[in-house]
């Protein structure tokens, strides 16, 4: 009997565990996708209800610089996790370059749709003009939020990965701020797509 349970213990040591701070990281997601999809629910009532969509006289939306800005950020996520990939080498060089240019990508599409807010707020297009303009800048202007605490994030990562904070054995904070950023790339597409078309 004695050595069944010596067996289990040793089986529940060798199991893989969960960081705090990761299961943390999953939480917070868990209720920013719930809050999203309830600006979005409220948002396909509207969307989807007999009242023409969107209100006569609006700005179009800039859908080509959005496309392109979109692809921004895609790359963003594919270059983060390239270099995680170079980290668990100890690449330290080629990962704080990706790194570098994953926060250098996060602040072009930041630059990018507060160009596109100028220039649509010129043409009429407000959060307080109807109810379109008002989920427009609800739904990207949250998004927008969500990059910048994840380019804010990404800066924080590169100062201390410049410290030598980081390596293939030591990476934690890096797999935060991949998994946060993850979902801030992988939310862009569905907003993209429900308000631009």
């Amino acid at each position: 009997m004695a050595s069944r349970v010596k067996a289990a213990d040793k089986r529940l040591k060798e199991q893989p565990k969960i960081e705090p701070a990761m299961l943390g990281i999953l939480l917070f997601i868990v209720v920013e996708v719930m809050f999203f999809a309830g600006l979005i629910s409220s948002f396909l009532v509207f969307r989807l209800s007999p009242i023409q969509w969107p209100p006569a006289g609006q700005p179009r939306l800039p859908i080509e610089v959005t496309a392109i800005n979109t692809v921004v950020l895609l790359l963003s996520g594919f270059v983060f996790y390239k270099a995680s990939q170079v980290l668990s080498e100890d690449k330290k060089g080629l990962y704080l370059s990706l790194l570098s240019l994953t926060a250098f990508l996060g602040i072009l599409f930041l630059a990018t749709q507060g160009y596109e807010w100028v220039h649509l707020v010129k043409y009429g297009l407000s959060a307080s003009s109807n109810v379109y303009g008002g989920f427009f800048y609800a739904l990207v202007g949250m998004h927008g939020f969500h990059v910048f605490g994840g380019v804010l994030a990404l800066l924080w990562v590169l100062v201390r990965s410049l410290m030598g904070a980081y390596s293939s054995k030591q990476h934690l904070g890096v797999d935060l701020c991949r998994t946060y950023w993850f979902f801030v790339v992988g939310l862009w597409p569905v907003l993209f797509g429900l308000i631009y078309f």
